[in-house]
């Protein structure tokens, strides 16, 4: 699966922002997605009835946090204005009907829905995410073509039926077998080894791209190895010659964020993007990206930073 689908990708996405008035939010909001459910993941079984649904904030909890208990469930966010959304929706919802109920295909219509797209940290449209279990677990934005969607659903399928124990590396009716490299990963981060977890993520993801464990547990373990090599006064001592030095100003944002600042570090971030240009804007928005793939979409910060993200590049 190509690397751009393993995390955020904006190629080919329409920004949020220069869209016609959406119609006014129901009074009540929806409910947050991170977090929703506290069940058990997703069965790799099929599902009965429509494969492909249309899902609004009144609906949300059935339709996609119920069923996500069950077989994962594939949220398209989209809008009628939105180009290219009518390229991928109808990708979608014919691999969905190939598929025939081994995940359900959730529509969400961004301007009718806003809570939702806001509480998913949706920047730019076609979003989609996969929901197994009551939370996120992979995403891409953008359209893409068909092949490379059929991939990244490949890989979601492959993982829940892995964690399952419906697939080869797992034990039906058992605790499921975990990956190797997965295994070694986690034992070097106990043992405070972080050279060896880097490694060990990243074996993974070149036998699994997107894997969403591995990418998760690789971006958090490069933070806190970039954090421990770090010189807090030396980078201190940068910043005042220089407030512009980006990777002064990298490496600070770590070091707030593992002072547990998380909203401040994401903040200097932003602020870093919309100072900078060129290279170094892209620098400091592809670092602050890994920065939202270490802390996870669960993290109350990491939708706000998104959103001011989205208005800083757009």
């Amino acid at each position: 699966m190509p690397d751009s689908l393993g995390g955020l990708r904006l190629a080919g996405a329409v920004p949020l922002d220069p869209k016609p008035a959406a119609p006014p939010p129901p009074p009540n909001p929806g409910p947050a997605i991170a977090g929703a459910g506290g069940g058990a993941p997703a069965g790799a079984g099929t599902a009965t009835g429509p494969v492909v649904i249309d899902v609004t904030e009144a609906s949300f909890e059935a339709d996609v946090v119920n069923r996500s208990m069950q077989v994962p469930v594939v949220l398209d966010f989209w809008a009628s204005w939105c180009g290219p959304c009518k390229q991928l929706s109808p990708v979608l919802e014919k691999l969905a009907a190939d598929d025939g109920g081994r995940w359900i295909l959730a529509k969400i219509d961004v301007d009718a829905n806003p809570q939702l797209a806001q509480a998913a940290g949706v920047q730019g449209i076609p979003t989609v995410k996969a929901v197994v279990g009551g939370r996120i677990i992979g995403e891409f934005t953008g359209a893409v073509p068909e092949r490379e969607a059929r991939a990244w659903l490949d890989q979601l399928l492959s993982v829940v039926a892995e964690a399952t124990g419906d697939a080869p590396g797992g034990v039906p009716g058992g605790a499921p077998q975990q990956d190797p490299y997965l295994a070694a990963a986690e034992d070097a981060l106990a043992q405070g080894d972080l050279d060896t977890a880097v490694e060990s993520y990243r074996a993974r993801l070149d036998e699994a791209p997107g894997d969403p464990e591995a990418t998760l547990g690789l971006a958090r373990a490069e933070l806190l190895r970039r954090v421990r090599d770090h010189d807090p006064a030396r980078i201190r001592a940068r910043l005042a010659a220089d407030p512009d030095d980006i990777e002064a100003a990298i490496a600070a944002s770590d070091l707030r964020l593992a002072e547990g600042d998380t909203p401040g570090a994401l903040a200097d971030l932003v602020a870093l993007v919309r100072r900078t240009s060129g290279p170094e804007r892209e620098q400091v928005r592809a670092h602050l990206v890994g920065l939202f793939q270490a802390l996870g979409e669960e993290d109350p910060a990491v939708a706000p930073a998104r959103r001011s993200l989205a208005a800083a590049l757009f």
